[in-house]
This record gives C-alpha cells, sequence and structure tokens, in this order.
C-alpha cells in the first residue's frame, strides 16, 4: 500500500489489479479483509453499518465527474432545439378575478395596476368569465410568493395552472 500525500488518494495492489481509493477507504478495505480471514462476518456486519453511518457526510461533500456519452448530447442538444420553436410554455399565474361584468374586469385592472406597477397583469376570456391574472412564474411556490402579498388587497386571489404563458414573459425577456 502507498500514500500518495499531495492527491490524497491511496493506491492498493489486490491480487495483481491496481486500485485507488482515498485513504479513509483504504483502511475500511484492509480491516474488513482482516476481519473476513477472521471468519468473524457479524463483527463485518456491525462495522458496516457504523462506517457506513459515520462516512455519509463525507461521501456527499466529494466531487463527481460526469462524462456525457454523445448520443445522450446529441439528444439534448435536438431538445434543445425543438424548446426554442416553441412560443408558449406551461407555467403558474395569479387569478385575481372572474367576472361576467367585462367593466369590472376593467376597473379592478386598472386598480392593480396602479397599486403595482411594473407586474404583468392581463385578462382572458372563457366564456361566459372573464379571468384577471397577474403574473408568469415557472413554479407554484414562485407564484405563492406573490399571492401572499396580493391577498391583503385581493382576498379572493389564489394560484392558477396555465398552459399558454408567452415563454419570453416566463424567462423575464
Amino acid at each position: 500500500m502507498v500514500n500518495d500525500e499531495k492527491s490524497s488518494l491511496t493506491i492498493v495492489v489486490y491480487q495483481n489489479t491496481i486500485l485507488i481509493f482515498r485513504p479513509l477507504l483504504a483502511l475500511f478495505l484492509l480491516f474488513c479483509e482482516k476481519i473476513i480471514r477472521m471468519k468473524k462476518y457479524s463483527s463485518l456486519m456491525l462495522f458496516l453499518v457504523l462506517f457506513l453511518a459515520g462516512s455519509s457526510q463525507m461521501v456527499a461533500q466529494q466531487n463527481v465527474y460526469v462524462k456525457e456519452a454523445t448520443i445522450v448530447t446529441r439528444m439534448m442538444y435536438h431538445l434543445g432545439q425543438q424548446n426554442q420553436l416553441n412560443e408558449y410554455v406551461s407555467g403558474w399565474r395569479i387569478q385575481i378575478l372572474a367576472t361576467t361584468d367585462r367593466q369590472m374586469l376593467e376597473k379592478v385592472k386598472a386598480e392593480f395596476q396602479r397599486d403595482y406597477p411594473g407586474m404583468l397583469v392581463d385578462w382572458k376570456h372563457d366564456k361566459p368569465y372573464y379571468k384577471l391574472r397577474a403574473g408568469a412564474f415557472a413554479s407554484k411556490l414562485e407564484a405563492t410568493e406573490l399571492l401572499y402579498r396580493l391577498k391583503k388587497k385581493f382576498p379572493s386571489a389564489y394560484p392558477t395552472k396555465d398552459n399558454q404563458i408567452a415563454a419570453r414573459l416566463l424567462l423575464g425577456y
């Protein structure tokens, strides 16, 4: 066994095979090999449980490098190209009002724009209702943040799923 201090790796030669491990893992493997030779399998199981419980945080801190296959890269490129062709995306909005009275809709919309300047607001006509909606969000969680602010002024507001949000609105450009 050779320990390389610069790279913090341990090189182990085992049955004519060169294996490279982090120091703690190398010590673990050597200890397990000794326990197996002594044929104390219950001690091995206890040690495995304790080692895995104690090293779970260390494993999460190690870097992982992934080499993507060429076919996966090509597929991701084509999916990206197809998605750029989509004008609309699915997302969330806050519905402020649903009414059959168009004049009421216009009044509430003007009030909303006065109280919340710069915030996206639009309306949609789904017969017989006019629906006033604000914002454009990718997730319900993001929409809920706006909902919390709007509930003071518009207590009947609620988040709603919208499959026809212009991609430029959702992405902010």
